[in-house]
């Protein structure tokens, strides 16, 4: 059983950055891969990033790379999403998942396989 919980969300200007934390309670936190997700108002649940449980490798949707950056620390059970160079079209709540097996590619966007959530955090970006 794992319980998530993000914060780190709040108002910004465009160009701006937040760190959104996730932090994860569970003894078995470690073995399951995350991913970061958003839904903007009137949109579908939409993938941002995510990383394996083991060797921490990461995925990104297309619109993000090279602005945002996703980690974790294991031992303190927490999954980070560095955002910069924020964008209005970044507004949205967005929430962290875990599952359990680390998927290839577009995989990472199938929400279904995400058995646990958070109850997410909300970004705005003001232009």
């Amino acid at each position: 059983q794992v319980q998530l919980v993000e914060s780190g969300g709040g108002l910004v200007q465009a160009g701006g950055s937040l760190r959104l934390s996730c932090a994860a309670s569970g003894r078995t936190f470690s073995t399951y891969a995350m991913g970061w997700f958003r839904q903007a108002p009137g949109k579908e649940r939409e993938f941002v990033a995510g990383i394996t449980w083991s060797i921490g490798i990461t995925y990104y949707v297309y619109s993000v790379k090279g602005r945002f950056t996703i980690s974790r620390d294991n031992a303190k059970m927490t999954v980070y999403l560095q955002m910069n160079s924020l964008k209005p079209e970044d507004t949205a709540v967005y929430y962290c998942g875990a599952r359990r097996t680390s998927p290839v590619g577009a995989g990472w966007g199938q929400h279904y396989e995400y058995g646990y959530w958070g109850q997410g955090t909300q970004v705005t970006v003001s232009s």
